[in-house]
């Protein structure tokens, strides 16, 4: 009876070990990468990033004084975190730094639709659409929360050589006034 019970234990640990294993480290519906948005106004900038990019809210979680202590969003299939400031442990927003030292770079299937509709829901253009060297269409935008949108189309694609002698051609150009 106490071998039966000691196999029955060890077969619940084997399981139990087997079913750990299972769980993906990176969980259903994320990337490896996922930017996580510090926002003084974060309610608002949800309704924005609705408004201009076609996101989707995921989920909504109340901090302790009743602004977002987490959000979830998602656009064109990739998730965006975001929450309110939270000074005491430095997760500030571009405003309170007095500006971002991170652009968001957004790959969609029409920039330029994008950009004119970021600009109506009232983000400032910080770079005009332009056909860029590399094959990409792409502009960006500075959203009324301070965060910076790159946008791009990619229109072509370039082997190493021709992209190579392109920025080589781009760089020339730079310099000439």
């Amino acid at each position: 009876m106490k071998k039966a019970k000691a196999k029955t234990k060890a077969k619940a640990k084997t399981k139990a070990k087997a079913t750990k294993r299972k769980v993906s480290p990176i969980p259903k519906g994320y990337h490896s990468v996922t930017p996580y948005l510090s926002v003084r106004g974060a309610a608002g900038a949800i309704e924005f990033y609705k408004k201009a990019f076609g996101a989707r809210e995921i989920m909504r979680m109340p901090g302790p004084t009743g602004n977002i202590g987490q959000a979830e969003i998602e656009i064109g299939g990739s998730r965006i975190m975001l929450a309110d400031e939270y000074p005491e442990i430095d997760f500030l927003s571009p405003a309170a730094r007095g500006g971002t030292t991170v652009t968001i770079h957004l790959y969609v299937p029409d920039a330029d639709k994008i950009m004119e509709r970021a600009t109506e829901a009232g983000g400032t253009v910080v770079q005009p659409m332009k056909d860029q060297f590399y094959g990409d269409r792409t502009g960006s935008l500075r959203d009324p929360f301070g965060h910076v949108w790159h946008f791009a189309t990619h229109k072509e694609d370039l082997s190493m050589a021709e992209l190579k002698k392109r920025a080589e051609q781009a760089a020339k150009g730079a310099g000439e006034t």
